[in-house]
């Protein structure tokens, strides 16, 4: 009996065994998925920013703010996770992998850490725990990031003199901008390295080219009180402007004494470099951003066309006291009359009534487009500070297209347009106005039709010489155009004077806001400019 009761407990222990191995068996064919899966899917989700799928990855539920909270502090735009080898042991594996942040401004950081998995449910999963975000981390620990600036960048004119001082004179100001404390938006805008109540560019080329003169900071990646990192900064990189001192100098001593509104650019030519930008009055900045009427300094313009379409300096033309076209009344500045005259004379004496038929009869609206875009109107201005390009809106009449002739109707331009104009006609091509040499332009060069060029040089040389211009006071070799636009409304028009010209590489425009007659008024303004050159 005993001997039977042995076998019979000895058989019992044997079933057990079998069912315990077949049951394991059973359990192991049933785990869900593979330890890489889940690990390849929670990285996914992590490179992604969904931490709600991450949170689905774990094993018991966790908080998961410690990403939210490293991504933010550390200005992270991109995440990449990528896993080494995993290795697997009784219902745990431990997954290895290197993280690469990108941090805005910063550049990037790289670390390494391990994701570990453990069954649960019959599934892999997570075995999420604060060293799986990093292996230093510990619950309650948050990164920062100290950040140590270069000192900034200069801003300079052509000469590489610095103009960022403040001691450059207003209208420099103007352009360069100040230094300013950052605000949370600032913040927000610029990046995790920046913080508030730093010292930021606010407005013109401090702000354009912030990014640019404040260079990257040297950035200490932390967690609680250990550095983990040190990312390497870069030294800011200077703003050399194409300002001539000279000539900003002298557009400022021209125009400081006058008792309205007056602005003033001067540009080179043969580069299309900006030399020059005065305004005797603070706050808007009126050279250019301005937005007025050019006047008869677009008869230069229409005059392009003129001649382009076979007419020559030589012809014969008449400038009576009015004329009427499209049903639009004409008359000239002063109620003047010339009779028969030379297209050249009628030029230098600003004659609306020959210009308007002639524009009607000769241009057309499409033409008298084109040669105005030819010039820079509508097209695009990238000098580094806000600038409104001229706009010049096809006529749809032809008593539009007769005042347009003249630099009237719905024309706007400002004296950095005008500059321009004259320095296409200077040298023979139009350049986008280029304050900031290394900043590309969106607009391309036009060259003025053949032969437009030296025509045209001998009608604005005869401005001066017997002109509307001939009491300004101008140098020898001073080429011109005198422009009175009229402004408002009702019978007894205000108007603004204009004079734009050029002499030698120094091509300029000046506009006297309500100050009469342009070549009373602004002429004089340029001969002292050049006068002082």
């Amino acid at each position: 009996m005993a001997r039977g009761r042995t076998i019979a407990i000895v058989s019992c222990a044997a079933v057990l065994a079998v069912g315990a191995a077949g049951g394991g068996a059973y359990y192991l064919l049933h785990t869900r998925g593979t330890p890489a899966e889940t690990a390849q899917r929670f990285t996914a989700a992590w490179q992604a920013g969904d931490w709600t799928g991450m949170a689905g990855l774990l094993a018991r539920p966790q908080q998961l703010g410690g990403y939210d909270q490293q991504r933010d502090a550390l200005g992270v735009q991109s995440t990449s996770v990528k896993l080494g080898t995993i290795t697997e042991g009784d219902d745990r594996a431990s997954a290895p992998y290197t993280a690469t942040l990108t941090l805005k401004d910063a550049g990037t950081w790289s670390y390494q850490g391990t994701i570990d998995l453990v069954v649960a449910d019959r599934t892999w999963k997570v075995d999420w725990k604060p060293a799986t975000l990093h292996p230093s981390m510990t619950a309650g620990a948050a990164f920062a990031l100290e950040t140590h600036w270069p000192e900034r960048a200069a801003i300079t004119d052509a000469d590489g003199n610095r103009i960022d001082t403040g001691t450059a004179g207003g209208s420099v100001q103007q352009l360069v901008g100040y230094l300013d404390k950052a605000g949370k938006k600032d913040v927000a805008k610029l990046g995790a390295s920046y913080k508030t109540g730093q010292a930021i560019g606010r407005g013109g080329l401090q702000e354009t080219f912030q990014k640019r003169l404040a260079g990257t900071p040297s950035t200490e990646i932390k967690l609680g009180d250990k550095t983990l990192a040190t990312i390497d900064g870069k030294e800011g990189q200077p703003v050399q402007t194409t300002l001539d001192p000279r000539a900003q100098a002298a557009a400022v001593g021209a125009v400081k004494d006058m008792d309205k509104p007056t602005s003033m650019v001067a540009i080179k030519p043969s580069t299309g470099e900006i030399l020059a930008v005065v305004n005797n009055r603070g706050g808007f900045n009126r050279a250019l951003d301005g937005r007025y009427p050019p006047g008869s300094t677009f008869k230069a313009i229409t005059a392009i066309g003129l001649l382009a379409s076979g007419m020559s300096p030589q012809d014969t033309v008449t400038c009576p006291m009015y004329a009427t076209v499209g049903g639009l009344k004409i008359r000239n500045s002063d109620k003047e009359a010339f009779g028969s005259l030379s297209f050249l004379d009628s030029f230098a004496h600003s004659c609306n009534t020959t210009f308007a038929p002639l524009a009607q009869q000769k241009l057309g609206a499409d033409k008298l487009l084109e040669a105005a875009e030819d010039v820079g109107f509508n097209q695009p201005l990238n000098i580094g500070v806000p600038a409104t390009k001229g706009s010049f809106p096809r006529a749809e009449s032809d008593a539009e297209l007769a005042a347009e002739a003249f630099g009237q109707a719905r024309i706007t331009a400002s004296p950095l347009t005008i500059a321009s104009v004259a320095a296409a006609i200077a040298d023979g091509t139009w350049r986008p106005p280029t304050l900031v040499p290394s900043l590309k332009q969106k607009a391309k060069e036009h060259a003025l039709p053949d032969g437009v060029k030296e025509q045209l040089h001998a009608m604005m040389a005869a401005v001066v010489t017997k002109g509307t211009a001939k009491s300004a006071g101008l140098p020898t070799g001073t080429h011109g155009k005198t422009g009175t636009a009229e402004y408002g409304t009702g019978d007894d028009l205000k108007t603004h004077a204009w004079f734009m010209g050029f002499k030698d590489d120094v091509a300029f425009a000046v506009v006297v806001e309500g100050g009469g007659g342009g070549g009373s008024v602004a002429a004089p303004v340029a001969a002292d400019f050049l006068k002082a050159l």
